[in-house]
């Protein structure tokens, strides 16, 4: 199962891991993102996540020893967790126990993606995707099938007993459940390419409303089937790249739908009308929405238009704001009733790192939302490259810190 050597090389690592946990600062930042959460303006929280790890090794402070495939599954946790402390630290908070998810499979609704790709760099995952389209009939949208959902509590059993007998006395083992994520257009795309989905919002729109109602459907027996299996996790570490932590939910198991956040999106719908958004995406979120304890909306599209009609949503809490938005009108309505979630521009990180333009975006936030007293964070993510130049990240952690001290001291 592991080597002697490899039990040795990952208790080690685990040890390193553990003295960092106990770093004040993850006590400081956790308080201070539920305090944000809260809509308690603070300091803003500052996180990195969706990085290109194949670009980022130094020193091969992030190459695997050992052999076996659940061995290096708990080093490759550990090296990752190190190598943001040593190099990317942020507002990294580190959990004091080793995770192990909760294992399940579902059976999915009868399809499977058909695509052709184009790959630019074998080591990484963001590639170019031509979806076949699938769902082009009312007859194939009605032939989707209801996902069951099954747990596998002896796999989970397993897979603890074997981290516990690794790790010992060095540090706590925990099983953690899933989140509530629910994102239909960015997976009906998948099935049928983003062109005949937007077309069909002029020319078929009865069979785009036939297919978000089957997804809605689906992804409602899923939430059910997850709180009656007890797959939802109470205290997450995050919620798709943010700080889910905020004192209304309270934490405590079993988790139930009340008691988590729903995370929604509809990234390809930035351009089209408030009206037609309303139509095909918050209609039919809004029940969904309605199980859970708080939502975080948006991610990657524009949503300053839209947010009038997001605030529809009686316990929205978090507005995802990406960075090609206007900060100003989007600032104006989020007041201090949401968290203001900026997405800072990766662009700026990918080839030559671009200071100025991350000092002055991150500036222009901080000045707007200080102006209309949001509370606010910063979360980089879909960094799909940095040209292999690990010190990209390196250089915008330190000085989007050196910018925020210039108003926080």
């Amino acid at each position: 199962m592991y080597t002697t050597k490899e039990k040795e090389i990952l208790q080690e690592l685990a040890k390193q891991y553990t003295e960092i946990a106990a770093h004040p600062a993850n006590t400081e930042r956790y308080n201070r993102a539920r305090d944000i959460n809260d809509l308690k303006p603070r300091r803003p929280i500052v996180w990195l996540h969706e990085i290109p790890w194949h670009e980022m090794d130094i020193d091969s402070a992030l190459k695997l020893k050992c052999e076996s495939a659940a061995a290096r599954d708990m080093e490759w946790f550990f090296r990752h967790s190190l190598y943001r402390w040593k190099y990317i630290q942020a507002d990294t908070m580190l959990d004091a126990f080793y995770p192990i998810v909760k294992a399940f499979s579902s059976t999915g609704n009868g399809l499977q993606i058909n695509e052709d790709v184009l790959v630019g760099d074998e080591n990484n995952y963001i590639i170019s995707h031509y979806y076949l389209d699938q769902l082009d009939t009312m007859e194939k949208v009605e032939g989707l099938l209801e996902p069951k959902i099954t747990v596998y509590p002896e796999k989970d059993r397993e897979r603890v007993a074997f981290a516990q007998e690794i790790l010992g006395d060095i540090l706590p083992v925990r099983l953690r459940g899933q989140s509530i994520y629910h994102a239909p257009w960015d997976r009906i795309p998948r099935y049928r390419g983003v062109t005949p989905v937007m077309e069909d919002l002029i020319e078929r729109p009865e069979l785009l409303h036939a297919t978000i109602k089957k997804f809605t459907s689906n992804a409602f027996s899923d939430m059910k089937q997850m709180e009656a299996l007890g797959l939802l996790e109470a205290n997450p570490h995050d919620l798709h790249c943010t700080p889910p932590y905020a004192s209304d939910l309270p934490g405590t198991e079993p988790a139930m739908l009340k008691t988590v956040w729903y995370r929604g999106m509809a990234q390809m719908f930035t351009d089209i009308s408030p009206k037609m958004w309303k139509e095909f995406e918050l209609d039919y979120a809004l029940p969904l929405m309605a199980e859970c304890g708080l939502v975080y909306y948006g991610c990657c599209e524009s949503l300053a238009n839209k947010i009038p009609l997001l605030k529809s949503i009686p316990n929205l809490r978090k507005i995802g704001v990406s960075p090609w938005t206007n900060a100003e009108r989007c600032a104006e309505q989020i007041g201090g009733d949401y968290v203001y979630a900026h997405k800072p521009n990766p662009a700026h990180v990918s080839g030559n790192f671009a200071e100025d333009a991350v000092r002055e975006e991150i500036t222009h936030i901080i000045k707007t939302c200080q102006e209309h007293g949001c509370a606010y964070e910063f979360v980089l993510k879909d960094i799909s490259t940095v040209t292999y130049k690990p010190q990209n990240l390196i250089a915008w952690v330190k000085t989007v810190e050196e910018t925020i001290d210039n108003f926080y001291r």
